[in-house]
C-alpha cells in the first residue's frame, strides 16, 4: 500500500506502508537512497555488529520510522486515501472535518 505525504514547501514524497521489500533486499541502502541518513546509519551500525541479524527487525519496522520522521518534518497526507490510510494504521489521529 503505498501513500503520498507533501511538505507545505510543494515536494510530494510517496512511501509504502508496511513491510520493507528494499531494505529486506538490499539492507542499508535504500534509506540513503531516500536521504533519509539518519536510519541509513543506523541500520548500517547495527548490522555490522550484530552480522545482518538486525536486518530483519528492520524489513518490519523502516517504512513506519521512515514515515514518523517525514510526519514530524512537517510533511501531511497529499490525498485522502493517504490519510485513511495513515488514520487506519494509527500514524496519525482521526480528524473529523
Amino acid at each position: 500500500m503505498h501513500i503520498h505525504l507533501k511538505h507545505p514547501s510543494g515536494l510530494v514524497k510517496e512511501t509504502k506502508v508496511g513491510f520493507s521489500w528494499t531494505v529486506f533486499f538490499f539492507g542499508f541502502f535504500p534509506p540513503f537512497f531516500r536521504g533519509d541518513w539518519k536510519w541509513g546509519l543506523i541500520i548500517l551500525i547495527l548490522s555490522s555488529f550484530t552480522f545482518g541479524l538486525s536486518n530483519i527487525v528492520f524489513w518490519f519496522i523502516y517504512n513506519k520510522l521512515y514515515i514518523k520522521d517525514l510526519l514530524e518534518a512537517g510533511y501531511s497526507p497529499a490525498d485522502e486515501h493517504s490519510r485513511s490510510v495513515l488514520v487506519m494504521k494509527g500514524y496519525i489521529a482521526d480528524d473529523p472535518r
